[in-house]
């Protein structure tokens, strides 16, 4: 592993350096070896600034009676299409559904290596033929932030019944081949009675099993199920999340507000999770049921009324990213865990180690100091 002298790792990743090439996990876990299972992870985890490393395997026993693990339960979509501008090959990558029945799309120029790279994005009225007699026009970009996600019309198809029948999973160039669509599901991916869900998997949650589910459960701890459709990243840019579908069902709200009231503690698997549970709490850190759209982005400065602790993937550290595990940690708890991860080689992505932040404190103090003024 290359590094800059005189630069701590974690100081490196906020300047936009890349994580070492070989920390990246190429293939999901159960496929590294004979009778591994999706658990064969490491887990980092940290309290405070005290870190300690285990094996995924081990959550159960880390969490106790009456903690609450948020899960999201949105599906991952076969997102990824081929198609052409004109005599130009392209990859289409679906993002989210509008509520005008328009989609938000990435263009992405096939690497020849079978995934992608950035594509300038846009002109206005650009017409991308897809299998089957689709066509799609790109009609205004998403936002004023930029020009990679356009708005676009879809004919000819409904999206969802398109990528069943000619989409594969999103995939970046850090990974070895293409996967079938279940190796990105989830454990709790539920089907949406729509045909959307995630553009990207809900990936913090990968490493869980049915039986490391059901250990938990025996142990004491509760699931509560949430919904946040994700959109597609930005792998090269590193922008802040754009407004997303989200759900937090009554039950859930109701739950999540017990735990709070008692002595668990509330963790979320995965930012989504986070993302989705904050944006239905109020100022007074009661969770009321809601859905539709969230642009919430949760920063320090924002923090977190809700969640006392995080379980989430090692991703290139972008900034929103990380001003989330800030939130949630603080800066300091964040830089050691990212320090240790790197020099314990831990590895990086969907399909790599992942990262349990816990609250150092009793969960009850903790909440107090996030209240407003």
């Amino acid at each position: 592993m290359t590094v800059a002298m005189g630069v701590p790792p974690f100081e490196r990743s906020r300047a936009g350096v890349e994580v070492p090439e070989e920390l990246s996990a190429r293939v999901p876990a159960e496929q590294r070896g004979p009778g591994l299972d999706r658990d064969a992870v490491r887990l980092l985890v940290s309290r405070g600034t005290e870190v300690s490393h285990h094996v995924f395997g081990e959550l159960p026993r880390l969490l106790r009676a009456g903690d609450l693990l948020v899960v999201n339960t949105s599906p991952t979509l076969a997102a990824a299409v081929d198609g052409r501008v004109g005599h130009t090959r392209v990859v289409v990558h679906f993002s989210t559904r509008g509520d005008d029945g328009r989609w938000a799309v990435e263009l992405r120029e096939p690497d020849g290596k079978g995934t992608t790279r950035a594509r300038a994005g846009g002109p206005e009225g650009t017409e991308v033929r897809l299998p089957g007699g689709v066509r799609l026009i790109l009609e205004e970009p998403l936002s004023g932030r930029g020009e990679r996600l356009w708005w676009a019309g879809v004919s000819g198809s409904e999206v969802p019944a398109l990528l069943r029948e000619h989409g594969r999973p999103i995939r970046y160039s850090y990974t070895e081949r293409d996967q079938p669509l279940a190796v990105y599901q989830t454990v709790f991916s539920l089907p949406a009675e729509d045909g959307t869900g995630s553009a990207e998997m809900p990936s913090a949650a990968r490493p869980f099993t049915a039986r490391l589910v059901a250990e938990a459960v025996s142990r004491g701890v509760q699931f509560a199920p949430v919904t946040l459709h994700t959109g597609v990243a930005s792998a090269e840019a590193h922008e802040p999340p754009y407004p997303e579908r989200f759900a937090v069902p009554e039950a859930s709200a109701r739950l999540i507000n017990a735990v709070r009231a008692g002595d668990g503690r509330v963790v979320a698997v995965g930012t989504t999770a986070v993302r989705a549970v904050e944006s239905a709490a109020g100022e007074d850190g009661v969770v009321r049921a809601r859905a539709g759209w969230t642009d919430l982005v949760v920063t320090p400065e924002r923090g977190v009324r809700v969640v006392d602790g995080l379980l989430t993937g090692l991703h290139e550290p972008e900034a929103s990213h990380l001003l989330m595990l800030e939130a949630v940690a603080g800066r300091a708890a964040v830089g050691r865990s990212y320090e240790e991860a790197l020099r314990g080689l831990y590895l990086w992505h969907e399909f790599g180690d992942v990262h349990l932040i816990l609250p150092e404190e009793d969960p009850h103090t903790v909440r107090c100091s996030r209240n407003y003024e």
